[in-house]
């Protein structure tokens, strides 16, 4: 194309100079100076492919090498992103049966407090009931040490506070006393004759008023002590539930953390795969041209 236009150039500048003189307006001059602008353009087009070309050609010899060292370059990324999503499953997992232990943890120490607390009611019913025995026992021997020693001894008997120590005297709670001293007392109290004079009964009750106010005193002290240690023991457990708590509640953001950098991870390696594969395929294309 570029020597036809070339030739025509010639052919009419050659005419021109045989029947044109040097009017600027002449149509021909206007034709020969399209024409010669039509040759710049294609010379600078063919300018422009010839370098597309060479370019062209240089990248196949050279864009091969650069994509090989990208698809390498994608796999050694992709094979750390697979270690990467491993190891975060496997801390998932890991905070997850943290997560559970903490939380059977936390249930058995609400368990534990709940027991000893239902236990300890137990423990004070039972000292509030023997408490009532009692006094009511000390109160009843101490009013009949009174009414011995002022000598009425036979109203005394009368009383519903006699039946009570009688009633006393019967129970298991008299295990403690001598088995005679108790005999001497439950025979006075049924108003029968005794072996034992009026001094030496007193003597017996004063001694099982003793012997009752420290039985009191050891069960109140035991009560207490006990009290002391339920409560103790509560304490420290509400202090574990809080622990656990602000544990589980670390480990359930934790563990919906893992689970969004685990989801992101596996996207980027889809994405990057896909994008891998593209580029084998371009290089396979490369080897073929």
């Amino acid at each position: 194309m570029t020597a036809r236009i070339l030739f025509l150039i010639a052919f009419l500048q050659g005419g021109e100079g045989r029947e044109l003189s040097s009017n600027a307006a002449n149509p021909i001059r206007k034709v020969v100076t399209m024409l010669q602008h039509m040759q710049a353009k294609v010379q600078e087009e063919g300018e422009k492919d010839t370098a597309l070309y060479h370019k062209f050609m240089c990248y196949c010899k050279t864009g091969d090498a650069e994509l090989q060292k990208s698809i390498e370059a994608a796999q050694t990324g992709n094979g750390d992103l697979e270690n990467k999503i491993k190891a975060a499953e496997e801390q998932l997992a890991q905070t997850k049966q943290d997560l559970k232990q903490a939380q059977i943890d936390r249930f058995a120490a609400k368990e534990a407090i709940a027991e000893t607390t239902a236990a300890r009611e137990k423990e004070a019913a039972a000292f509030a009931k023997e408490k009532d025995e009692l006094d009511a026992t000390i109160a009843g021997i101490e009013k009949a040490i009174t009414a011995l020693q002022r000598g009425s001894a036979g109203s005394f008997l009368q009383t519903a506070t006699a039946q009570l120590l009688k009633h006393a005297l019967l129970s298991k709670s008299s295990d403690f006393f001598e088995e005679g001293d108790r005999q001497e007392l439950l025979s006075f109290l049924s108003n029968k004759e005794t072996s034992e004079s009026v001094g030496e009964i007193i003597g017996i009750l004063k001694q099982m008023l003793v012997e009752m106010k420290q039985r009191l005193q050891g069960s109140t002290d035991a009560e207490n002590a006990s009290i002391k240690s339920t409560d103790k023991l509560i304490a420290a457990k509400k202090k574990e539930i809080v622990v656990l708590t602000k544990m589980i509640e670390a480990k359930l953001t934790k563990v919906g953390n893992l689970g969004v950098s685990i989801a992101q991870m596996k996207g980027d390696l889809s994405d990057t795969a896909e994008a891998l594969m593209a580029d084998k395929e371009f290089l396979a294309n490369l080897d073929k041209n």
